[in-house]
C-alpha cells in the first residue's frame, strides 16, 4: 500500500512524461520538411533525358514543397560515384539520387562494388521506362530484324554494334540480342551515346541500341533506320517500329529511372516525397513531356517501386550471366 500523496505525486509525474512525450511527438510532427535546398544527384553528365527528367520532377517539387530542389551532375565509374556520394549523405531527405537501370546492372555486373545498392539505397519512387531501338546505318541492306538476324549470321563478326559504354543497359543490350539470336559483331564502346549515333550514322559503326529518347528524331529524320524496339510493347513515340520479340521471342530490355535515398530516412519523407512525385507524373503537362521524350511514367507507391527494383536487379543479373559480361 502507498501513502494518498505518494499516489498523487506519482500519478502527476507520469503525466508530466506523458504530457512532455506526446508535445515532443507533435514538435517532431509539426517539423516542416524540406527546411532547406534539396541535392538531386544524376550520376550522370549534364544533359540528356536524365536531366530533363530531373528538371521537369524538382520544379514541381519546389513549387509544392516551398523548397529549393537542384540537380546536381556527377558522373562516373558507371554512374558509381553519384550513388557513393547519397549513400554517404545524410539521411533527412536533403540529397536525393536518380536511380536508374545502371544501379540494377551494377549489382551483378560490377563485383568489386564498395556498396551493396539494396541496403544503402531507400527506394522512394519510379519515374519513367525507356524503351530502346535496334537502329543501323541507313547504307546497310536490312529493313527488319529478321533480315538483321540472317545478315549478322552471314557475315560472323564483320559488323561492329556501338554502346555508351561497358556495361550499360546498351551494350547488355546488345550482348543480350547477340546471345539469344546466335550471331556475333564486334562491341565498340563510346563515352554516351551521342558520339555512338554520329559513328553509325556517318557508315564507320553499322548498328546500336540506343534509348528511344536520344534516337527517335534521327529516325523520323531518315538519318537512321529503326528495325525494332526492346519492349514488348511498340513505343508511341516509334509507332511503326515492331518489338524485337516479334522475331526474337522472349527478348525484352528497357532504361528505367526512380528516387532513392540514404538508408534511414525517416519513412514519413519517404512517403511524401512518394506522393509529390506521383502528382507530378500525373500532371498533364508534365505527361505530355515525358510523352514526347518516348517515356512511360512509372506510378506506383515506395513499396511497389522496391519491388520494380528487386525485380529488375534479378533480370538483369540473368542478362549479365547469359552475356559473359562482367567488369575485370
Amino acid at each position: 500500500m502507498i501513502s494518498k500523496r505518494a499516489f498523487l505525486h506519482s500519478a502527476a509525474h507520469a503525466g508530466t512524461a506523458l504530457l512532455g512525450a506526446g508535445l515532443t511527438g507533435l514538435a517532431r510532427a509539426q517539423t516542416t520538411y524540406p527546411s532547406h535546398l534539396v541535392r538531386w544527384v544524376v550520376p550522370y553528365a549534364a544533359g540528356g533525358a536524365t536531366d530533363v527528367l530531373s528538371r521537369l520532377i524538382c520544379r514541381h517539387l519546389s513549387e509544392r514543397l516551398g523548397q529549393s530542389f537542384v540537380v546536381e551532375n556527377k558522373p562516373g565509374a558507371g554512374s558509381n560515384i553519384g550513388t557513393q556520394a547519397v549513400i554517404n549523405a545524410a539521411p533527412d531527405g536533403h540529397t536525393l539520387l536518380l536511380t536508374s537501370t545502371a544501379n540494377a546492372i551494377n549489382a551483378s555486373f560490377d563485383p568489386a562494388l564498395p556498396f551493396d545498392f539494396a541496403r544503402d539505397i531507400v527506394p522512394v519512387a519510379g519515374l519513367a521506362r525507356i524503351p530502346l531501338v535496334l537502329v543501323v546505318n541507313n547504307d546497310l541492306p536490312v529493313h527488319s530484324v529478321a533480315e538483321f538476324i540472317a545478315y549478322a549470321k552471314a557475315n560472323p563478326g564483320k559488323m561492329s554494334i556501338a554502346s555508351s559504354g561497358v556495361g550499360t543497359s546498351l551494350h547488355l543490350s546488345a550482348e543480350l540480342f547477340k546471345a539469344m539470336a546466335g550471331v556475333q559483331f564486334v562491341h565498340v564502346p563510346y563515352r554516351g551515346s551521342a558520339p555512338g549515333l554520329t559513328d553509325v550514322m556517318s557508315g564507320q559503326i553499322q548498328g546500336m541500341f540506343d534509348n528511344v529518347t536520344s534516337s527517335f528524331e534521327l529516325v523520323r529524320a531518315g538519318r537512321l533506320r529503326a528495325l525494332g524496339v526492346t519492349t514488348h510493347e511498340r513505343s508511341d513515340t516509334l509507332p511503326d517500329v515492331p518489338p524485337i520479340s516479334d522475331s526474337l521471342p522472349g527478348y525484352e530490355t528497357s532504361s528505367f529511372y526512380g528516387v532513392g535515398a540514404p538508408r534511414d530516412t525517416p519513412r514519413e519523407i519517404v512517403d511524401l516525397l512518394n506522393r509529390e512525385i506521383n502528382a507530378a507524373l500525373a500532371d498533364t503537362a508534365i505527361k505530355q513531356r515525358l510523352g514526347e521524350l518516348g517515356a512511360i511514367p512509372i506510378a506506383g507507391n515506395a513499396l511497389e517501386f522496391a519491388a520494380m527494383l528487386a525485380t529488375e536487379t534479378e533480370r538483369w543479373r540473368k542478362v549479365v550471366e547469359m552475356s559473359g559480361q562482367r567488369k575485370e
